[in-house]
């Protein structure tokens, strides 16, 4: 996406928050990282039904990755008079800008996945966490050592926390090679298919264990296709988040395990917890509102599936 065009994606966002700050309700401003990818189309799910039932508007700005443009857009929704701000995976410490700008107007930020610090009133959906138990399932299956893709993405505060979960749980790993490429937002499934196919090329068929890791499941989706294309059924894949890709990637044996993440409650209870932060003002108490993930895999996708049937419609 050229920079004209993510420049238009937030005019076109601003210019909906425009028309919902006409409006008497008040309005909730979510600022997302990528809001077409699965699991923040989950939230931004989840955070416009609590909105609903709260009688209240929600704005949506796709920031296409850019740091930049998320500080424009919280700023922008803080001039307009926003009641709350949601800030999706970039770090507190990305969007000070931003910060500063609702907290000199009295509007409460909160992230998913961003941390708390700074004026952040609140955080969800903390990325290492959610990363440990795949982790820890990939490095169960290569007691032998091996050889392991990462794809990274440094500008999310989520994939951030992941990466460092998986250095410090390979830090007693001597055995295993681990070789890093950080995808693109946009871009993510052709970055994943085009590194695994490089990262391939030097690690033939009986080259040890192998695996492949993205810092959420849409990566190593990408890597899936070239897997698939050149016929390598050598290769372990594992992700986060647990779209409905990567679910279904899992019962057709393309993908080992993911780690299911409750996006959609993420978004609701979110919202609903702004409501409180907005009543408490200056005596609100800054805290984090984790959902558990749920690790997923071939011995209980369909068990899994069987209890949340809702996970491959969204």
């Amino acid at each position: 996406m050229t920079r004209t065009r993510l420049t238009l994606a937030v005019v076109t966002g601003m210019a909906a928050a425009q028309a919902a700050a006409a409006q008497d309700a008040p309005l909730v401003g979510i600022v997302s990282i990528s809001a077409t990818e699965a699991n923040n189309v989950r939230y931004i799910q989840g955070a416009t039904a609590a909105a609903e039932e709260l009688g209240w508007q929600v704005s949506v700005i796709d920031a296409a990755g850019s740091a930049d443009q998320a500080n424009s857009a919280i700023q922008n929704f803080a001039q307009l008079g926003a009641t709350a701000i949601v800030d999706m995976v970039f770090p507190f410490s990305s969007i000070g800008a931003g910060l500063d700008a609702a907290s000199q107007a009295g509007i409460p930020v909160v992230t998913w996945g961003g941390g708390l610090g700074s004026t952040v009133a609140a955080t969800n959906g903390s990325g290492g966490p959610m990363a440990e138990p795949v982790i820890q399932e990939m490095l169960d299956a290569m007691p032998d050592g091996g050889s392991v893709l990462a794809l990274t993405y440094r500008t999310g505060e989520v994939c951030r926390n992941r990466e460092a979960v998986l250095d410090q749980m390979l830090s007693g790993r001597s055995d295993i090679e681990v070789t890093k490429n950080e995808v693109r937002i946009p871009g993510f499934f052709e970055d994943g298919a085009q590194y695994a196919n490089a990262w391939l090329a030097s690690h033939p068929p009986g080259d040890g264990a192998l695996a492949i890791w993205g810092c959420w499941d849409d990566p190593a989706i990408g890597a899936i296709g070239t897997l698939r294309q050149q016929g390598r059924d050598d290769v372990r894949v594992y992700g986060v988040n647990g779209n409905a890709q990567a679910l279904e990637n899992i019962r057709n044996g393309h993908m080992d395990a993911t780690a299911w993440q409750d996006s959609y409650s993420e978004g609701y209870n979110m919202v609903k917890l702004l409501e409180d932060i907005v009543a408490a003002g200056d005596n609100w108490t800054p805290r984090a509102e984790e959902v558990p993930a749920v690790l997923v895999n071939a011995g209980n996708v369909e068990d899994f599936l069987a209890e949340h049937p809702e996970a491959l419609g969204q």
